[in-house]
């Protein structure tokens, strides 16, 4: 299709939400609000606004597009819902910045705790034992991947030097002139971001894991790589500022019985609350109980999810986040 929508002003902008139906109560904050923040940032906190409308099947397409016969679905509407405003947007982006703010917050504590967890365990068999084939686990470091004809293990490494050859860091400028390289683990390890340091855990061999994972209350070690993953795709959504409150968790975390994490067994048996963000905090919080067990993160968490904007009126709670009844009452 050929991109054929106009350049409006911000007062074109406006107007357009309006006439659909939007309520705006103080226009000249509004208009600022779209001037600093973008109407189509905002438009991610309205679209659970938007009428929909009643259900419909789809009929095959010719575009390729996967088609699932007798599956039912409703389509989003330009209108808004009957008593939604503009106000009620922002309200939604505040609490989401500052829910992201609050998840960097704990995941900065978590990704420092692995960096030692990580080095401290190899660098007890060799100093540089992250490049060594043989202290990792085998498929990591000799099956082949089909498209790049690499292995995980080499494709890591390549990622690790690039680390290295940026860095500006003094430590790392110190060790290169007066050692060499490779640089031992527990120094490069400070380097590494949330992803490095979840792609060779991953990677490491499965005893080695588990020794980690059951510093966490976990006896499988493949599960807390799992669980790796996924904070690192929520630390990538945080960073990049990107909606996350209702957001759909594309890397889901796996989980066995019983569970460490509060009351886990409501996430092993509904499928859909391992698609949204409160697992992922779930998790964060029960890390931070190991890393920090005078950290007070939860009782920050608890306090900002208690200050979810008032949205009953349009359909909108806690639950559309993944949060489970009664909540409140775990000891945060």
């Amino acid at each position: 299709m050929i991109y054929d929508k106009p350049w409006k002003s911000y007062q074109d902008q406006l107007d357009q939400l309006t006439r659909r139906g939007l309520m705006v109560t103080d226009e000249a904050r509004a208009l600022h609000h779209l001037e600093r923040i973008g109407y189509y940032r905002l438009s991610g906190y309205w679209f659970p606004f938007r009428e929909r409308s009643g259900f419909y099947c789809p009929l095959p397409t010719t575009d390729g597009k996967k088609f699932k016969r007798g599956k039912t679905d409703r389509m989003v509407l330009d209108e808004f819902i009957t008593g939604a405003s503009f106000q009620n947007a922002v309200d939604l982006y505040v609490f989401d910045k500052r829910l992201r703010l609050l998840v960097l917050d704990a995941l900065e504590r978590i990704e420092v705790g692995l960096r030692v967890d990580i080095s401290h365990t190899l660098g007890q068999k060799c100093p540089f034992a992250y490049l060594k084939p043989e202290f990792l686990f085998e498929g990591f470091s000799y099956k082949l991947d089909e498209k790049t004809s690499l292995t995980g293990h080499h494709q890591w490494v390549a990622k690790n030097a690039g680390l290295i050859n940026r860095s500006k860091e003094e430590f790392i400028t110190h060790n290169k002139a007066k050692y060499g390289l490779p640089l031992p683990i527990w120094v490069v390890c400070e380097i590494w971001d949330f992803g490095t340091l979840s792609s060779l855990f991953a990677g490491m061999a499965e005893a080695d894991q588990d020794s980690i994972a059951r510093k966490y209350g976990l006896s499988n070690g493949r599960v807390f790589a799992s669980w790796l993953r996924s904070l690192n795709y929520l630390r990538n959504v945080c960073a990049h500022h990107s909606r996350l409150w209702n957001r759909n968790i594309a890397v889901r975390p796996q989980f066995t019985y019983p569970s460490p994490v509060f009351n886990g067994e409501p996430f092993l048996s509904a499928s859909h609350l391992n698609q949204r963000v409160f697992l992922l905090l779930c998790i964060s919080k029960h890390l931070l109980n190991i890393i920090n067990p005078s950290s007070t993160w939860g009782q920050r968490l608890k306090e900002l999810l208690l200050g979810f904007p008032d949205l009953g009126h349009l359909g909108i709670d806690l639950a559309d986040m993944g949060a489970i009844e009664g909540w409140e009452q775990w000891e945060w």
